[in-house]
Order: C-alpha cells, then sequence, then structure tokens
C-alpha cells in the first residue's frame, strides 16, 4: 500500500464531499429542520443530474442548466408535500412513490438509462479531470447557500418552518399554516439535492438513472457524523449546516482510507450503513457507558 496514492486520492474526496454536502444540507432541513423523514432525494438527485445533462447537451449555459435543476428539484418536493399534506399520505411514503415515480420521469427526459457529458465539448461547472478548481467552485458555492439559508430561516417565513418542525400543534395555534410551511421546506431541500445532483453529473461526466441509490443514507451519515464530530462546538444555524458539509467530507474521507486497505467497492452500501449505524450509536454509547453517574448529594 503505497501513502502516495492514499495522498492523491484526498483532493477527489474533498470536492465529492463538498458536491455531497449540499445534498446532506437539503437532508438536514428534512430530517432536523422540519423532523420529516423524506425519501425523494434518492430520485430528486438523478433529477437534478438528469435535468442539467439535458439542458447542457441542448445548448444552454452551465448555470442556466443547474437553475433548471434547482427548479425540477422543488417541483419534486412540491409533489411530496402536495402527497402528504393535501392527500394525507405519511410523509415517509409520500416521499417513497415520487421517488418511485421520478424513476420512469429520468428515464423518460433521457430516453435512455444513461447519457454522457464531456469537458471537452461542453463547458462544465465542475470536473473530475480539474479537480483543485472544482473544489473552489463547490467552496463558493457552498458559502453562498449556507448564506442564504442562514438569512432565510432567520426570517418569519424561515422561522415558521423552524417553528413547525419544533412542534406543528402549538405552531397551529399560533396561526401557522403548517400545510404551506411543509411543502415550502421540502421544496428548498429537494432543490438543494437536485443541484446536487447537477454538480455530481458534471463532476462525473454523466448523469445515470440509478446514480441516486442510496443517497438519502450518504446524507444521513453526513448529518449524523457532523452532528456528533461538531455538534458542541458548532451552535448557531449557519455553523450547523457547516458541520454538515464537513461530515460530508469526512465521510467520503473514511471510504477512500477504508478502500485504501484494500476493501472491495461491491462492499460500499455496507460500510456506508455500518458508518451511520456507528455514528448513530456513538451519542448512545457516550450516555450508556462513558458518562460518570451522578451522586446524590453532589
Amino acid at each position: 500500500m503505497n501513502i502516495m496514492n492514499l495522498i492523491n486520492a484526498m483532493p477527489g474526496a474533498v470536492a465529492q464531499g463538498l458536491i455531497w454536502g449540499i445534498m446532506a444540507i437539503g437532508v438536514y432541513i428534512t430530517y432536523r429542520v422540519l423532523d420529516v423523514a423524506d425519501l425523494t432525494v434518492d430520485g430528486s438527485i438523478t433529477t437534478g443530474g438528469v435535468v442539467c445533462v439535458m439542458m447542457m447537451l441542448a445548448g444552454y449555459p452551465a448555470w442556466i442548466s443547474m437553475l433548471g435543476a434547482l427548479a425540477a428539484g422543488m417541483l419534486a418536493g412540491l409533489v411530496t408535500g402536495l402527497l402528504h399534506t393535501a392527500m394525507g399520505i405519511p410523509a415517509l411514503l409520500s416521499g417513497i412513490l415520487t421517488q418511485l415515480s421520478l424513476y420512469s420521469i429520468n428515464l423518460r427526459i433521457m430516453q435512455k438509462s444513461n447519457q454522457s457529458i464531456s469537458v471537452d465539448k461542453y463547458d462544465l461547472l465542475v470536473s473530475l479531470r480539474y479537480i483543485m478548481p472544482a473544489i473552489a467552485v463547490c467552496a463558493v458555492l457552498v458559502v453562498v447557500i449556507i448564506a442564504v439559508l442562514y438569512w432565510f430561516f432567520g426570517t418569519s417565513l424561515g422561522c415558521s418552518i423552524r417553528a413547525t418542525g419544533a412542534n406543528p400543534n402549538m405552531s397551529r395555534a399560533q396561526g401557522i399554516n403548517v400545510n404551506v410551511t411543509k411543502i415550502i421546506g421540502l421544496m428548498i431541500s429537494n432543490g438543494l439535492v437536485a443541484l446536487s445532483g447537477a454538480l455530481l453529473s458534471q463532476y462525473n461526466g454523466f448523469a445515470d438513472v440509478k446514480m441516486g441509490i442510496g443517497a438519502i443514507v450518504i446524507g444521513l451519515a453526513a448529518v449524523i457524523i457532523g452532528d456528533v464530530i461538531f455538534g458542541k462546538f458548532f451552535l448557531n444555524f449557519a455553523s450547523k449546516l457547516l458541520a454538515v458539509v464537513f461530515g460530508a467530507i469526512i465521510y467520503y474521507m473514511v471510504l477512500q482510507i477504508v478502500f485504501w486497505f484494500g476493501l472491495n467497492s461491491d462492499y460500499l452500501k455496507l460500510l456506508t450503513a455500518v458508518i451511520v449505524a456507528v455514528f448513530l450509536a456513538i451519542p448512545y454509547w457516550k450516555s450508556e457507558y462513558f458518562s460518570k453517574p451522578v451522586k446524590r448529594g453532589e
């Protein structure tokens, strides 16, 4: 095992971590802010990649194509939100239904299971071939996204969304339309997920109808890793979003280290599940086995 191979692989892990970190921010909004389990993301990340690639192939510039991907993701979130609020379907099942529908929609958009796009022929924002510029572009996007979300969730509408996730009954009693706030939260979340998919398809040089399988697990891994490692240090909303991005970067660094030790890539999904399970268990282990019991009289 050559240590230089591992070192050379780390910039790629950082680039992927930043791209998936944007997706993880979207997962954070539903999982932590709205307190909703949304499985739409496995489909909406693919939709973002598919829409972006097909628009660029049709002659649109990268930033217009990414806006199209953002809009497509928000539309997917709108569908999930309407299934949940207007039709009374549980949020988990609503996400599954939308995700299932998006598989056929993505196939219809591409007319086949995958579509490539070359950095030699198209002006991509990020590319696997140019990792350092990709890191710079993604880092700037992450900062902008966190700044915009920090501002938005400080507005009355943003505070209403946070209140809905914290206590929907109390929010309803205060005159907040919780159905509307849930829909808006799901739209923002899936819009960010689709934006991540647009970056991912450019970075990899292709969009594939199966590229989103297991995306929700990676997003949860980033959220949980960021919370476990940085939760005590990052206290305000913006820093928590940044912790999620750091969690995604750490996740991909861990993957690179494990693969460097020779793990077969066929075990990637299993490894992801193990990483999530371990980081989920850490807070429980701390409270059960490593916290000193408080004696009476102290």
